[in-house]
């Protein structure tokens, strides 16, 4: 009706006004505050109290071997990330990929989908640890010379190989969201089937999947240190070899340290990106 504003419906409105009011609640940050160092201390005070709390800090917590392995873990981090950014690029073409693959619809397809569904189901089901060991362990029995022999190739293939299925219904999920009336505009306009999903369906797909996929790279930066059991030296690998030299455990702290250095950034990044998606939504309500 004219004259009358649009309106946010008012779950969205609730939970947002929710929000800022307890943003804006005086004396909440105190709470807040007060009660993270009551739980906090009490969970200290248990853990230092506890008997075997001398021995856990020499192995764990010892200060110079945490120092110590720093400069030894470094340079190894360089394979992780070299694996992680090639592995990166891979996937986002495979699983694409395999997500236009499983959308495509007429009979004459199915064998298209059904390759698709299997190579997801697959990888998805088995662990990445047994992936890893399959191929890390059986391509090089084949006994073919070349990149087949090298355990960081062999790491890659499997990173790629397993986080393409979990990134291709991300994509699919994307594809699924974009309305079908977009396709049957693009179709009026004269376009093909093809010509509408390259032009109007998939960078809608993708511009709404950006958040749930920096997530799962996130999750495939860690298993960046599942190549260590295949042979490549990198910080998890390093990691155990101080481990091994000095019989103490502080040395997998130090390696934790430094994924948590790279996560948490990105992490905060993608809750920055999700927030701001949000929020656009709210607005496009709203009008």
């Amino acid at each position: 009706m004219s004259g009358v504003a649009p309106t946010t419906p008012p779950e969205l409105l609730g939970s947002r006004q929710s929000r800022l009011l307890g943003r804006l609640r005086p004396g909440g940050v105190a709470v807040a505050t007060l009660s993270t160092i009551v739980v906090f201390g009490v969970l200290g005070y248990l853990i230092v109290n506890s008997a075997g709390w001398p021995k856990v800090q020499q192995l764990f917590f010892d200060a110079d071997e945490f120092w110590g392995a720093f400069p030894k873990l470094l340079p190894a981090l360089v394979k992780n990330i070299q694996l992680f950014l090639v592995a990166e690029v891979c996937i986002l073409v495979l699983a694409l990929v395999l997500a236009v693959m499983r959308s495509l619809p007429g009979p004459a397809f199915f064998p298209f989908r059904l390759m698709a569904v299997a190579y997801v189901d697959l990888f998805r089901a088995v662990p990445s640890i047994l992936v890893i060991f399959l191929v890390g362990f059986g391509v090089p029995g084949l006994g073919v010379p070349g990149l087949l022999n090298d355990p960081f190739f062999l790491g890659l293939i499997v990173l790629v190989l397993v986080w393409s299925a979990y990134v291709a219904e991300v994509y699919r999920a994307g594809i699924e969201a974009v309305h079908p009336s977009q396709e049957a505009a693009a179709r009026s306009l004269g376009l093909s089937r093809f010509q509408g999903l390259r032009h109007v369906v998939l960078p809608q797909a993708v511009r709404r999947v950006i958040p749930p996929l920096l997530n799962d790279f996130i999750g495939l930066q860690k298993d960046t240190a599942l190549v260590s059991f295949i042979g490549v030296i990198e910080v998890f690998r390093r990691a155990q070899i101080s481990e091994s030299a000095s019989f103490n455990f502080t040395p997998y702290l130090a390696c934790a340290a430094i994924f948590l250095l790279l996560t948490i950034p990105l992490a905060r990044f993608v809750d920055w990106l999700a927030g701001r998606d949000r929020k656009r939504q709210l607005a496009t309500i709203a009008r």
